[in-house]
């Protein structure tokens, strides 16, 4: 439902627990036991009691939704951009450039110094010409200052 909601928020930096197969009643024991706030598109979950917090999301363009999630809380520029896995949530580690020869495509290798790994999924950052897009994306948005 709000999948790539979760991935922007952590673009953002922003702690984002996402599993679109849990069940209700485990993300409210979640946001219970966490102090979350549970992000919604469902009335009827958004409106049960044993929710500490949840907001109703009107809108299903994830553009828009980030709009509406800005809106809710006050964000308007991120709070760590990009040192969370956009995938898993973990934060990222810079890791030295020498531990990831091949690795990366070579010419990645030989364009990019700085580097980051995913400790829980693995997965290798850099920054290539995605962040100008992203970057883009998150001024049009008003996200970035």
């Amino acid at each position: 439902m709000l999948g790539r909601l979760a991935r922007w928020l952590r673009v953002l930096g922003f702690d984002t627990y996402y599993d679109r197969e849990a069940e209700d009643d485990a993300l409210i024991a979640l946001c219970r036991r966490e102090g979350r706030v549970l992000l919604t598109r469902d009335g009827r979950l958004a409106r049960r009691r044993t929710v500490p917090h949840a907001v109703l999301l009107r809108e299903e363009d994830p553009d828009a939704q980030l709009r509406e999630v800005a809106g809710v809380f006050g964000i308007r520029r991120p709070l760590a951009f990009l040192s969370r896995c956009p995938l898993c949530n973990a934060p990222l580690v810079e890791t030295p450039r020498a531990a990831l020869r091949g690795e990366v495509p070579p010419y990645v290798w030989k364009t990019q110094r700085v580097f980051a790994r995913c400790p829980r999924c693995r997965k290798v950052f850099w920054g290539g010409t995605h962040v100008g897009r992203i970057r883009a994306r998150l001024s049009k948005l008003g996200l970035l200052e």
